[in-house]
């Protein structure tokens, strides 16, 4: 009898027990599951702008680029003002969209982009960003120009005639010079509007020369941008140099090393260093078939002379000089030009091109470093001190 009644409330609380832990069981299994479930769930595609939204003053060489973390780009556009979008290409993993044009100076771009992450859930995200407005924008030139076909003494020429150049390294970095043929030479700033590139000896002959300067978006300080690139691809021509030793009265050419004609000549005044042929090496610089030789402060006004070919800025031409025939071969009586009989002039005229050189010695005076193309006066070593990148 007493087996009989411990057995009965032994047997409910077991049953109890089993019931406690059966609820318990199910309640855990079911909270996991929805753990992992929530665990299992793609994060959301993340868009971020470069540059950021808000950013002013932004480089119109600076390319905008849109990416996504943890999902594919849908959607990428950058907008101008005027509504354009600005070209740009989404990269193939569909992660960066990078633009593929340079932007305009002051001005507000808009951008917008839409990505979807694993479980296809899409992200949206805009925003805008300004562009420097630069207090200027001077315009360069350069020569030679296009196509020109110019002799071994040429220099690239690039001058900023609107104003000087403050940040002179920026610029020069921005600058280059490719050749058909391997050519030492350097950049050197004449002032602060002018940087010329010549070669460490002259061109050699026939060479192709391909030049571009990167100005556009560059910053040359003070607030002022480069406003254009600039390009120019030229020729040089056949090695054409003339010599002149000022006591021998005669004007020699030669032609890739080798004489190829002497002309009689009468040269500048020996005994005046102002009114010298000066010494120093010079190029062509332009020609003219009637130039006007008129100059009040020696007293002769309305003066013509053919074939003038003028060899500096300074006042120093060859031309013909019918008027000085006795002393041209004989003696020096001109105020610095290079007199020549006029069939002489005419001969050489024909064969000039724009940059040979010439080579003047023997003179009491030197040319001066005032006229436009003076680069072949300075030595080497120093012409290489020009450089901004020295």
């Amino acid at each position: 009898m007493r087996s009989q009644r411990l057995f009965g409330p032994v047997v409910a609380l077991l049953a109890s027990f089993s019931l406690l832990s059966a609820c318990t069981s199910d309640s855990d299994g079911g909270d996991l599951a929805d753990q992992a479930k929530s665990e299992a769930k793609a994060p959301p595609a993340e868009i971020s702008f470069a540059p950021a939204d808000g950013t002013k003053d932004v480089s119109v060489l600076e390319p905008v680029k849109i990416t996504v973390r943890d999902g594919e780009l849908t959607e990428a556009t950058v907008t101008n003002p005027a509504g354009k979008e600005v070209v740009g290409q989404l990269d193939a993993e569909k992660r960066t969209w990078t633009s593929g044009e340079v932007l305009g100076y002051a001005k507000t771009y808009t951008y917008t982009a839409k990505a979807t992450n694993a479980d296809g859930e899409e992200t949206e995200l805009s925003g805008s960003f300004a562009t420097v407005a630069p207090a200027a924008t001077p315009r360069a030139t350069i020569n030679p120009g296009d196509n020109a076909t110019v002799g071994v003494g040429m220099p690239v020429s690039i001058k900023f005639p609107e104003g000087p150049v403050t940040d002179k390294a920026a610029v020069e970095k921005a600058l280059k010079v490719e050749t058909s043929q391997p050519v030492e030479g350097s950049w050197g700033w004449l002032n602060d509007q002018q940087v010329d590139w010549r070669p460490k000896e002259y061109w050699p002959a026939n060479t192709q020369v391909n030049v571009t300067a990167k100005l556009y978006g560059l910053n040359y300080g003070g607030g002022a941008y480069g406003k254009a690139d600039l390009t120019t691809v030229f020729t040089i021509g056949r090695n054409q140099v003339v010599k002149v030793h000022t006591p021998d009265h005669t004007m020699k050419v030669y032609r890739d090393g080798q004489l190829q004609a002497t002309y009689p000549s009468s040269n500048g005044k020996d005994a005046d260093p102002n009114l010298n042929t000066p010494n120093g090496t010079v190029i062509v610089m332009s020609k003219e078939p009637v130039g006007d030789f008129s100059n009040p402060r020696y007293g002769y006004t309305n003066v013509k002379k053919k074939w003038a070919v003028r060899i500096s800025n300074h006042g120093e031409f060859i031309h013909e000089n019918e008027e000085n025939r006795p002393n041209i071969g004989r003696a020096n009586t001109s105020h610095g030009c290079i007199n020549l009989y006029e069939s002489d002039a005419r001969k050489y005229f024909d064969s000039a091109l724009i940059g040979d050189p010439v080579e003047i010695t023997g003179s009491r005076a030197n040319f001066p470093t005032t006229s436009d193309v003076y680069d072949w006066l300075i030595p080497w070593s120093q012409w290489q001190t020009m450089s901004a990148l020295a």
